[in-house]
């Protein structure tokens, strides 16, 4: 950081200071107020709400353990 800013120590201070009392958001707010008012933020939102279901027995091992099947494939031979 740059001498004119202080110390680390004060620096780390300061910033969890501003964290814990809000300071961070209410700068936030008004940087975003300014930006609004300006027409600088387009105030589009999307949301998606897809559900993918899927069978109860579709997310776990078969019954009966957990051995492995040979394959019927050709590399079985």
């Amino acid at each position: 950081m740059p001498e004119r800013y202080g110390s680390w120590a004060t620096l780390h201070t300061r910033f969890r200071r501003w964290a814990r009392d809000g300071t961070f958001e209410r700068m936030f707010r008004a940087a975003q107020a300014r930006a609004g008012a300006a027409g600088d933020i387009e105030w589009l939102v999307s949301v998606d709400s897809t559900i993918v279901r899927a069978h109860q027995h579709a997310a776990g091992v078969r019954k009966g353990g957990s051995a492995s099947r040979e394959s019927a494939g050709p590399e079985a031979a």
